[in-house]
């Protein structure tokens, strides 16, 4: 028995009934050798880790654009908060962990730069919604390698892709990440909100902070709870409704003071304005794209190449490009 078959056959006997099992996965596109020593789950986990989308995360705004501090959130610190709330949770309820944190890790490799404010920036240029989830998806199938993906299994796909959006994952580990997610950003928004001075502890809605908590850490360890102790109470994955509409509650309070604020989200303006004149010199230049993205042309066309194209930007680079394309350069004389 290798060590992969023993740790297959230990999931049997420790995870609970509702449990994704290793062993019984619906398997890859094409990949179909087996490690001696790692689960599907576990090779799926350091095939999004050792990608260069996943790198990228630590360059992508998460709400805030570049912010001048070092303790804002990222895309990156946020995945790892969002991997580490679901793993507690699916530990607790005897969930496939490694299946739980795959997920988790791949869930926004397909945010664009500048957060939300690229993915409307392209909705609005190409007249076709752009969704990040769907692209998240897309990089892990097809852009990464080169064109050829990095063939993750049919369960990590799938809870990707449902970790917002319609499709409703179809395990409940994918399910857990859905609802980590929306525990980790709106708390950690909001953290973040106060310490740019946005809002106050005192801001937030009394009937929210009596259900949930004062604190960041009170209501966190609130959500995540009451998420353990309702699914064990039930056997149903879920919250109690007091605890639910408190979560929805503090969700809109953010959209209202934070997502949509004036002074918090001023400067998506010129990151749309950016995003969109990038997109719109590519498509009256597509001989200016990378050399890898011009075989795809003939498959994909124009519009969705330049889409992934910008999508897998960070901030940084964005800025470089479209400073590189629009900024005149200095003239430099020689001496």
């Amino acid at each position: 028995m290798t060590v992969r078959e023993r740790l297959e056959q230990i999931e049997f006997e420790l995870l609970a009934p509702q449990a994704q099992k290793a062993a019984l996965s619906k398997g890859r596109t094409w990949d179909h050798a087996e490690s001696d020593v790692r689960t599907c789950y576990q090779r799926d986990m350091d095939r999004i880790v050792h990608s260069k989308a996943f790198r990228r995360l630590m360059h992508k705004t998460q709400v805030f654009l570049q912010p001048e501090g070092d303790h804002y959130r990222t895309r990156m610190t946020h995945t790892i908060e969002v991997s580490r709330i679901a793993r507690t949770i699916a530990r607790a309820l005897r969930m496939n962990e490694d299946l739980t944190e795959a997920i988790a890790l791949g869930h926004d490799l397909g945010h664009t730069p500048f957060g939300h404010a690229g993915e409307v920036a392209l909705t609005e240029v190409t007249g076709v919604p752009f969704r990040h989830n769907e692209q998240s998806l897309r990089v892990v199938d097809i852009l990464e390698k080169d064109g050829r993906g990095i063939d993750l299994t049919y369960e990590v796909r799938m809870g990707i892709l449902g970790h917002t959006g319609e499709h409703i994952p179809e395990t409940w580990e994918g399910q857990i990440v859905r609802t980590s997610d929306r525990i980790a950003y709106i708390n950690h928004d909001l953290d973040d909100a106060i310490r740019a001075g946005i809002l106050t502890l005192s801001d937030i809605p009394r009937d929210i902070s009596y259900v949930l908590g004062e604190s960041h850490n009170e209501r966190i360890n609130a959500l995540v709870m009451d998420m353990i102790g309702y699914t064990q109470e039930t056997g149903m994955l879920g919250m109690h409704e007091e605890v639910s509409k408190a979560m929805d509650a503090l969700r809109t309070f953010l959209f209202e003071r934070v997502y949509r604020n004036p002074v918090a989200k001023g400067e998506e303006v010129k990151a749309k304005a950016m995003i969109q004149a990038l997109y719109n010199y590519y498509i009256q230049h597509p001989e200016k794209l990378p050399a890898d993205f011009i075989p795809q042309l003939d498959f994909d066309g124009m519009p969705r190449v330049i889409c992934d194209y910008i999508a897998g930007m960070t901030d940084k680079y964005c800025v470089a490009k479209y400073e590189e394309l629009f900024i005149p350069s200095t003239w430099h004389v020689r001496g």
